[in-house]
């Protein structure tokens, strides 16, 4: 903390001494969240290898953490800004990497989240922010499926009318991270070469009385490194998954085709209340990667055949609701494309960058986006290959300052069962223990597979600024077993049981 201090003081002088005789008002606010945490989050309860059945999932059942973020803003004139966003967390109690544990002043967990300059051009209605910035693109019901996270940029807005506008945004998710392998022919030699990702888009927001609509595209440019030993498990949001050593499938080459890869996206989302009380929205998304190479993927009885990086597929999402005294009762639901079973054409999930869904708070984003433990669950999930159809009530209030929200959504998989013969780990759906890195971001569910998930969320508003908030979760596990059997793992002999998942967790949300 006193680092941090010192850090926000620093910002400041420099900042006062810059702007010279001008008057800079500095705004601070923030959040504090403190969590506990009980969940069994895994789906997979044991495994038995070569005859030994042990626990698929030993983390703890119990978990404390809490996270703190600061934000200052650098006020010149309305036309003029500066901010810089920093977070301390996630800190779990006790544990010494996130500096939790005893004596925990001697870990350093201060985190730079945004920094970045607003701005506008003199007698004009642009405005222009600059830097790392939080970056959602254009969404209504669900949650972005294509992007939504923290990332390098520039993002100019323009307002033509009160009814329309115009966005254009650059984005740089990933530049100068690879590191070349002096061993691989193939790699150059050259640190940082060819692995940049590059995201070019244009929205055009418009609003009427009763309706909003903000179609947009988005063109992107991925070097042939830019995840090329790379573990960011984001990659597989973007890319095909068949690439070799990818965690998912059994790979046994990879052959690059292009220097750069091109790739673009396109949605819609549209909101209308014009016939009060009945709130709609929709949104549509596609999306198309080509194929940056090929490959031989080698499927479970043992043969190997031929597939592409290749990525294209689509998304429809809805949410209607009709508001009351009491509460807002509502149905959601949404469709996305999914695998054919043939590799060779590639990959006809929907290919995204960084998403969010958010139609739930256990398998989604729909609550604090925050989980006090080491819960691989609670995160920000794609749509990719997956249908759902749910029903929710939110914001029930029967008693002064205190809210309910209950959801039980039904999903399933829109991939062909077939997949599973090439897959290299049994139950590559997610199940949160051999490939930790990418169950978390986006599960593989077949048409023979489905998870019924029940949510309970209550918030008490105890002061102005000071939140309790409740949240119950529950998952009914309907994956096949029998389909996934099939997969590489199950021809091994090795043998695995389900389960169903749960958590509860109490978080205490002070914000300022």
């Amino acid at each position: 903390m006193k680092r941090l201090a010192t850090l926000i003081l620093a910002a400041g002088l420099v900042l006062s001494a810059a702007g010279g005789a001008q008057a800079i008002d500095f705004k601070i606010s923030g959040e504090w969240l403190m969590g506990f945490n009980a969940a069994e989050g895994g789906l997979l309860s044991h495994k038995r290898q070569n005859g030994a059945r042990h626990k698929a999932d030993n983390k703890d059942i119990f978990s404390a953490g809490q996270r703190l973020r600061l934000q200052l803003d650098a006020v010149a004139s309305e036309n003029l800004s500066g901010t810089v966003f920093f977070e301390i967390g996630d800190t779990n109690w006790g544990q010494a990497s996130t500096g939790g544990a005893l004596g925990a002043d001697s870990t350093n967990v201060i985190k730079l989240k945004r920094a970045y300059l607003d701005w506008t051009l003199p007698n004009t209605e642009l405005r222009v922010r600059m830097g790392l910035q939080g970056l959602p693109l254009p969404f209504a019901a669900g949650g972005s499926a294509i992007l939504n996270d923290d990332v390098a940029g520039v993002v100019a807005n323009y307002r033509f009318s009160e009814n329309v506008g115009l966005t254009l945004l650059w984005a740089r998710p990933y530049n100068d991270n690879y590191e070349a392998v002096a061993t691989d022919p193939s790699s150059n030699n050259r640190d940082g070469y060819l692995d940049n990702m590059d995201l070019v888009s244009l929205a055009v927001p418009l609003t009427f009385d009763g309706i909003e609509a903000t179609p947009w595209v988005m063109y992107g440019s991925v070097g042939q490194n830019t995840f090329r030993n790379n573990d960011n498990p984001r990659r597989w949001f973007t890319m095909s998954g068949y690439e070799n050593d990818n965690g998912r499938w059994s790979s046994a080459s990879f052959e690059r085709e292009r220097a750069t890869t091109s790739a673009f996206w396109a949605g819609l989302p549209v909101k209308l209340t014009l016939w009060e009380p009945w709130n709609i929205e929709f949104d549509i998304n596609y999306g198309y990667l080509e194929s940056m190479g090929r490959g031989n993927i080698l499927r479970s009885d043992g043969a190997l055949e031929r597939y592409s990086t290749r990525r294209e597929g689509w998304l429809a999402k809805a949410l209607v609701e009709y508001n009351m005294d009491w509460g807002v009762p509502g149905i959601l639901g949404w469709y996305g494309s999914g695998d054919d079973g043939n590799p060779g054409n590639g990959s006809e999930r929907l290919p995204t960058v960084s998403a969010a869904g958010n139609f739930t708070s256990f398998l989604g984003d729909g609550n604090l986006a925050w989980a006090s433990s080491t819960d691989l669950y609670d995160r920000n999930l794609s749509y990719a290959g997956t249908w759902g159809v749910g029903v929710q009530i939110r914001d029930i209030s029967l008693v002064e300052d205190l809210k309910h929200t209950f959801r039980a959504v039904y999903r399933g998989g829109t991939n062909s069962p077939s997949m599973a013969r090439y897959a290299k780990n049994p139950w590559s759906w997610g199940s949160c223990v051999d490939e930790p890195a990418y169950s978390d971001l986006e599960h593989y569910l077949t048409t023979n597979d489905g998870i019924l998930e029940f949510n309970l969320v209550n918030v008490y508003q105890m002061y102005e600024n000071f939140q309790v908030n409740l949240e119950l979760g529950y998952l009914v596990n309907f994956i096949d077993q029998d389909t996934w059997k099939r997969s590489w793992g199950g021809k091994r002999g090795e043998a695995y049981s389900k389960q169903d998942a749960w958590k509860a967790q109490l978080i205490f949300a002070y914000t300022f």
